[in-house]
């Protein structure tokens, strides 16, 4: 696991080693173990290697044999010793042991079409010499970023955008419409970033720059297509067998694997399966809610394996909130993110490659939500013109689970779900607000992803909104960002291209129905762990914020954001307040929406300091 950075049409920059350096040295996190650099006049590379294959060679940039061809990428390709020996039958002489080469050889003979053959995850840039064009690809679901940047005649690519920043010719201005948008979903979602004029290519997309023409192509969609025919037992079976062949692939390493492990089905499975040394752990100390490490300590001594756990604490969560925020790029208001750094902060004090349950949910259907349609049943029978009437007279009302129930059905499926958050309507969001942009509603964003599989049920259309903008920009990117802070690489064995052909034909009802999610999945599970786990209703991963925010002292320390210089800039600060003190006197639970908008304020403190220091003067 690694990163890079890499720019052309630089300018003067271009002869400047100091330039790219900085850069470089800016995600020295992603890659302790080694750093170097290419420039040409055209084009500058810099690589930053966490060493995981062919420990002593398979430095980047790398070169094919006439060195036309320059490679910097970041992640691991599961099936390049197979891949390799086509390519050496076709001819083509390799110089290391390591996956990357895999890909420079493979793009010579295959062009974009060597993606498909891929199994892996994945972000890289190619630089053709001989073209002057650069390639470049992200892997399949997203689980690797890719971020990219055009002004005028300077084009930046790389692994994190806080190297950009370092680029002379970077311009920095917050980008608003994003802000509008991060106040629905609670994360970035679709192409664009905080940061002008800065992008994130999506995944299973490739493009190509030559000339200052940026090309962008998708390559790759998951499709839908149940098979009714075939019984429980079959899927189980084949679940069980597709699942063992992925985690091994994803074992692949010349260091020591661990796994990650909470009280859930996802991490119990792939840990009951992957047969690690190693498992870790982290819970709060607040109550059973809030600490799974009974749960893991308990499965791990069953397995038997080592379990590796710790406790944090409010301090450890708050005082390291904002470097959080910084090594996250951009706002992610997903309180789990802060147990996610701390669990991959204690791995990497053990080794260098965990394996985590990510994307079962997304694949198999594991959200307590995807239920919703199964629900009552009749009530969407009733006309929907009488449901929205209903609805909007229920929505007048405090809320209440039975008249959640009424507004939630008075609205269209596409209206009502843009995936596992929803904090601010478009409405709301524009009324706290001081200055609302012309940015599109959520339902807007979720849209071309709904048209996509308009002949589906519900359940599947939204696992489909959810594998396209929830688990990239919100899921994915916690697990890159905060796995490489630490210097940790993390590997997702349920989000491999032979799972999901196996998914997209398991029957809704194998994967949600009235007695579980995940339903297929579980029976699996099931196989290799007691009832206890494998049944386990999906809880997430809880973290107390509801609970400190009633607390004097956390209660404080976001109301004094709150009242800050920054958050007058972009919002009506008495309505923030009012919903701080109405989640504090118990009147309603605001804590998530508290926490989208406390997020954004510390994130924004890292990354624009001369607008703070400039109110403070």
């Amino acid at each position: 696991m690694c990163g890079f950075i890499g720019f052309t049409g630089g300018g003067d920059s271009q002869l400047d080693q100091g330039v790219l350096k900085s850069m470089t040295d800016a995600i020295a996190h992603r890659g302790p173990d080694d750093a170097d650099y290419y420039k040409d006049g055209f084009v500058s590379l810099g690589f930053r290697r966490l060493s995981i294959i062919d420990l002593e060679g398979a430095r980047q940039p790398l070169f094919n044999e006439n060195g036309n061809l320059a490679l910097v990428f970041n992640g691991e390709i599961y099936n390049y010793q197979a891949l390799r020996q086509e390519l050496l039958k076709r001819g083509h002489a390799f110089s290391t042991q390591g996956d990357g080469e895999v890909l420079l050889h493979g793009y010579e003979e295959y062009g974009p079409g060597l993606l498909n053959k891929l199994r892996g995850m994945f972000a890289f840039v190619i630089w053709d010499k001989s073209k002057k064009e650069l390639f470049g690809a992200r892997d399949f679901f997203g689980i690797k970023p890719l971020y990219y940047a055009k002004m005028g005649e300077l084009f930046l690519f790389g692994s994190e955008i806080k190297s950009f920043l370092h680029h002379p010719g970077f311009k920095k201005e917050l980008n608003q419409r994003a802000l509008e948008h991060y106040l629905s979903f609670q994360y970035s979602p679709g192409p664009e970033t905080f940061f002008k004029n800065v992008y994130k290519l999506p995944p299973a997309h490739y493009f190509t720059y030559r000339e200052g023409e940026l090309e962008i192509t998708r390559y790759w969609l998951p499709e839908f297509h149940a098979e009714e025919d075939k019984p429980l037992e079959y899927w189980v079976d084949e679940i069980e067998k597709v699942f063992d062949d992925s985690v091994e692939a994803h074992k692949v390493s010349d260091v020591e694997v661990g796994s990650f492990l909470s009280s859930g089905v996802d991490s119990s499975y792939v840990a009951c399966s992957a047969h690690v040394d190693k498992t870790f752990t982290v819970g709060f100390d607040n109550g059973q809610r809030y600490n799974e490490t009974d749960y893991a300590q308990e499965l791990s001594a069953l397995i038997p394996v080592k379990n590796i756990s710790k406790i944090i604490t409010p301090e450890d969560f708050w005082g390291n909130f904002a470097k959080i925020q910084y090594h996250m790029d951009e706002p992610l208001a997903d309180p789990s993110a802060v147990a996610l750094y701390f669990v991959c902060n204690t791995a990497s004090k053990h080794l260098k490659v965990v394996l985590s349950g990510e994307g079962a949910d997304e694949i198999f259907g594991g959200y307590n939500i995807y239920k919703e349609p199964l629900e009552v049943p009749w009530y969407d029978k009733i006309p929907f013109p009488i449901r929205k009437a209903v609805g909007a007279i229920a929505g007048l009302f405090p809320a209440h689970r039975g008249l959640n129930f009424l507004v939630r059905r008075g609205k269209k499926l596409e209206d009502r779900f843009i995936g596992n958050a929803y904090m601010f309507t478009e409405k709301e969001r524009r009324a706290l607000l001081k200055n609302p942009t012309d940015a599109p509603s959520p339902a807007q964003m979720v849209k071309p992803y709904y048209d996509m599989v308009r002949d589906k049920d519900a359940v599947t259309r939204m696992q489909f909104v959810d594998l396209n903008m929830w688990m990239v920009g919100d899921i994915l990117l916690k697990a890159d960002k905060m796995s490489m802070a630490n210097s940790l690489e993390l590997r997702v064995p349920f989000l491999d291209k032979e799972i999901m052909a196996l998914a997209s034909r398991i029957p809704t009802k194998y994967r949600v129905n009235s007695e579980n999610t995940k339903f297929a999945m579980r029976k699996a599970a099931l196989r290799r762990m007691p009832e206890k786990w494998a049944s386990k209703k999906k809880l997430g991963f809880p973290v107390p914020t509801r609970v400190w925010l009633k607390e004097d002292k956390y209660y404080n320390i976001v109301k004094e954001e709150f009242e800050s210089a920054n958050a007058q800039k972009f919002f009506h600060t008495e309505k923030l307040i009012k919903l701080l003190d109405r989640h504090r006197a118990g009147k309603a639970d605001n804590s998530r929406r508290v926490w989208t908008v406390y997020t954004f304020l510390i994130w924004y403190k890292q990354f624009f300091p001369e607008a703070d220091y400039a109110e403070k003067k």
